[in-house]
């Protein structure tokens, strides 16, 4: 488009066309987001990337984050838009729908809707257009009955020629509404009714469709957000990953301890790392601060030893070493996996230092997947030095419960699968022990127990000392 220049008055044309680029590039917000370069590059964000990536092959992913984590823009609107434009950043690894889409996004409420999703797609109300969707990409657009200045219907201009629908919805709504239609791709912001979340997945189910789930677990765990915790170690389409502040670069740490002080006590854990609540529940009631610490390289006359659980469905392993000088028991490794052979796991446990002596499940005694044989003795054909972990479970909480508290037990904070589970460790009202997702609990449990005793520093190899024999003329011999 060529633009008519003012002549007269070339700063008064300067200033048009710098307020042309600003209106142009409102249109365009999309773009700047997770960029090559800069103090917020895309490198630095890699949770948010590796959520995106898992859409591949994940029919069902839920994004359980802290708030201002970016989940609901960075993420959930960021994500439906592409889908919905069919515009994919060079560097876009997850799925890809090269043809219109019918989809939903749907939030809390209507008004909650229309304040943050609407917002998040559209942009201010007078001012649509400046939101996520490009606004040389909206079509048109319909209004909410019944709720002032809400939309219902955004139609968009898909880059293969035709138009995707997005419907904004409400889980107030109840399941009925959600019922009839099929649907390509389907984002929900907040956790919603369990009924909603398998109505919804109904709809995707004809289509090979998605469902995307962004939200900070404030009401606990639930059974969805049990569903996910659980399900996401098995062989299923679900897929979960949690987001805490400090994987958001955007988020100083200025801003993060004036976010924790301004937030009540018993909720800090859920708004800063997307921790459900747990309350009076949780079996360790020892901030995570006060435990974890940075890896560091541990001086080979530290001690070590390891625990270990055993399953089929997850054997898991975390290996220890202590300073003896402190009195320090620092956990620097971990196995978790499931559905695999002993000698699979052998390989990976024998891989952290076959010289490292190990305590196990003492039920593996009695308990084998192969031929009734007893695991422990597999293990040990193996190659593993193992013995039987005594397994008084109050007894080995309290114990961990102590050296927590007195600076006595840290945690490296690479050991992601163990942080994940101690969020979650906790008793139900009649205080018995939630056993799900307790894996390295048990094993950390039978290390401290028992595998303290264990603990043993590596053998130096044995050095060869030379006798050197010199002939003497009476036959004997010099020996130096």
């Amino acid at each position: 488009m060529t633009l008519p220049l003012n002549l007269s008055d070339p700063n008064a044309e300067v200033l048009r066309l710098l307020e042309l680029e600003h209106q142009l590039s409102k249109r365009q917000r999309i773009d700047d987001y997770y960029p090559d370069y800069g103090p917020l590059r895309r490198e630095l964000y890699s949770k948010h990337l590796q959520f995106f990536e898992a859409g591949a092959t994940r029919r069902e992913r839920a994004l359980i984050a802290a708030n201002r984590a970016g989940k609901s823009e960075g993420v959930g609107g960021y994500e439906t838009v592409l889908h919905v434009t069919g515009r994919y950043p060079h560097w876009w690894k997850g799925r890809r729908f090269t043809r219109p889409i019918l989809a939903w996004a749907a939030g809390d409420t209507a008004k909650t809707a229309r304040d943050i999703i609407q917002r998040i797609l559209l942009g201010p109300v007078g001012d649509f257009g400046t939101g996520l969707i490009p606004g040389d990409l909206l079509v048109r657009t319909t209004a909410k009955p019944g709720v002032a200045d809400a939309i219902e219907g955004i139609f968009v201009r898909h880059v293969s020629g035709g138009v995707s629908e997005l419907i904004i919805k409400s889980f107030d709504q109840q399941r009925e509404a959600y019922q009839g239609t099929n649907r390509d791709l389907i984002w929900l912001d907040e956790e919603c009714p369990r009924d909603i979340w398998v109505e919804c997945l109904l709809r995707t189910m004809t289509t090979n469709g998605m469902l995307m789930l962004t939200f900070t677990p404030l009401q606990g765990l639930t059974e969805l957000c049990r569903d996910f915790l659980e399900e996401q170690d098995k062989e299923s389409g679900k897929y979960t990953l949690q987001l805490g502040w400090n994987d958001c670069p955007h988020l100083t740490e200025a801003a993060k301890a004036e976010l924790l002080a301004s937030i009540p006590p018993y909720q800090r854990e859920s708004r800063s790392k997307g921790t459900p609540v747990l309350g009076a529940g949780a079996i360790y009631q020892v901030p995570e601060s006060d435990i974890v610490v940075n890896d560091f390289a541990l001086p080979d006359y530290f001690p070590r030893a390891y625990g270990m659980d055993v399953g089929w469905n997850r054997t898991a392993a975390v290996w220890g070493a202590r300073d003896n000088e402190s009195g320090v028991v620092y956990l620097y490794s971990e196995h978790y996996q499931g559905q695999a052979e002993p000698l699979v796991h052998a390989q990976a446990i024998k891989s952290r230092g076959d010289w490292i002596p190990g305590v196990i499940d003492p039920a593996s005694r009695g308990r084998s997947q192969i031929d009734g044989m007893q695991l422990i003795q597999i293990y040990r054909d193996c190659g593993l030095d193992l013995e039987p972990a005594a397994n008084a479970v109050e007894a080995g909480i309290y114990t961990t419960w102590q050296l927590m508290s007195a600076g006595k037990l840290k945690v490296f904070r690479s050991l992601g699968n163990w942080l994940a589970e101690f969020r979650l460790y906790q008793r139900d009202e009649e205080g018995r022990i939630l056993k799900q997702r307790d894996h390295l609990m048990d094993a950390t449990r039978y290390l401290l127990m028992s595998g303290r005793e264990r603990m043993t520093c590596k053998r130096k190899a044995p050095t060869h000392e030379y006798v050197y024999l010199y002939p003497r003329q009476d036959g004997l011999r010099w020996m130096q």
